[in-house]
């Protein structure tokens, strides 16, 4: 697929997809989405990346869903847009390899439930995050009101869904939405900095952590230590679990081949 509204790189195992839609504030249409949905497509079936970093510009990480799009739409569209916008973020939330978000500038409506898509989120001090959708009669329709809450607690994250309030970074940070807050000519780097020391972990340990602590923040506390021993076990059939152990025996760093 070309890319119209994204740009995607490859390096060192680390993927990038910039959102570069800049006189749409990098809102996502449809078309954007089904491009990033294609990028994801691609990750998910590729031995070559390791992490994935998703940004936008150094002024707006994302305003929001395209409402010209939406501004027509009858019930129907409606629950179709909603739909496609659940698959990508689902899809993104389930990928086997850490996602880091990076963020400067404005992350709204749909722009903020791509973020809470995403394992990590780095912002610039320029950050602000919000759902502003009750302000144009409607709620959020792609994760925001369930992952906010998740995240947040449905106290604060009530304040941004029901009164449509907006907070800055730090705010952000304080409220544990924000993982890293620095600088926005920062961003960037920090981003690079957290994704290539993802890279330095076994990767098959990496991936069953992240099952295990989504698949717990959906569950009772007995099934996810259930599903915590399977993946904790299936460990030690790995290569990386010898040598980890070998090397820590040994006193030197591990050699972690990723099998």
């Amino acid at each position: 697929m070309e890319y119209k509204n994204i740009i995607y790189t490859l390096e060192n195992g680390i993927a990038k997809i910039e959102i570069n839609r800049p006189k749409a504030f990098n809102a996502l249409n449809t078309e954007t989405n089904n491009e990033i949905e294609d990028v994801v497509d691609a990750i998910t079936d590729s031995p070559d990346v390791r992490v994935l970093i998703i940004t936008g510009s150094s002024k707006v990480f994302v305003a929001g869903a395209d409402v010209t799009e939406l501004a027509e739409a009858n019930p129907r569209d409606a629950y179709n847009n909603c739909c496609l916008a659940h698959r990508i973020f689902k899809k993104l939330e389930a990928l086997q390899v850490p996602v880091i978000a990076a963020i400067c500038g404005p992350t709204l409506g749909g722009g903020l439930e791509m973020a809470l898509s995403c394992d990590f989120r780095i912002a610039g001090e320029s950050g602000l995050f919000g759902l502003p959708e009750i302000t144009l009669g409607i709620i959020p329709g792609a994760g925001g009101t369930q992952r906010l809450a998740k995240l947040i607690g449905a106290s604060r994250a009530k304040e941004l869904v029901m009164l449509g309030n907006r907070i800055d970074a730090a705010t952000a940070k304080e409220y544990g939405l924000v993982n890293v807050l620095c600088k926005d000519e920062e961003v960037a780097e920090e981003a690079q900095k957290m994704a290539e020391k993802l890279c330095k972990r076994p990767a098959i340990a990496l991936k069953f952590a992240k099952e295990c602590v989504n698949f717990g923040a959906n569950m009772n506390l007995d099934t996810g230590l259930e599903f915590e021993k399977s993946r904790f076990s299936l460990a030690f059939n790995t290569a990386d679990q010898k040598e980890g152990m070998k090397a820590f025996f040994e006193k030197r760093k591990p050699n972690f081949t990723h099998k």
